[in-house]
């Protein structure tokens, strides 16, 4: 069993989940519509036994906030 990492925010009028370890996210009308939608579809992706390898680990998450002149 391994730990992954998500982040969820709100886009529009849904929450986007977003796993951190690896490039898988979903979404849903709801933060616990959005995270089922999420363990589904990482459960998908892992079933791909190669995919166990590319797993980032993330010791430390921080969450910030920048502005840039686009």
């Amino acid at each position: 069993m391994k730990t992954l990492k998500y982040v969820i925010y709100r886009e529009g009028k849904y929450y986007v989940s977003q796993c951190l370890n690896v490039e898988v996210s979903s979404f849903g009308n709801t933060v616990q519509e959005a995270l089922d939608n999420l363990n589904e579809a990482l459960e998908l992706y892992f079933e791909d036994k190669d995919s166990v390898f590319s797993i980032v680990p993330i010791k430390e998450t921080m969450l910030g906030e920048t502005k840039l002149k686009v």
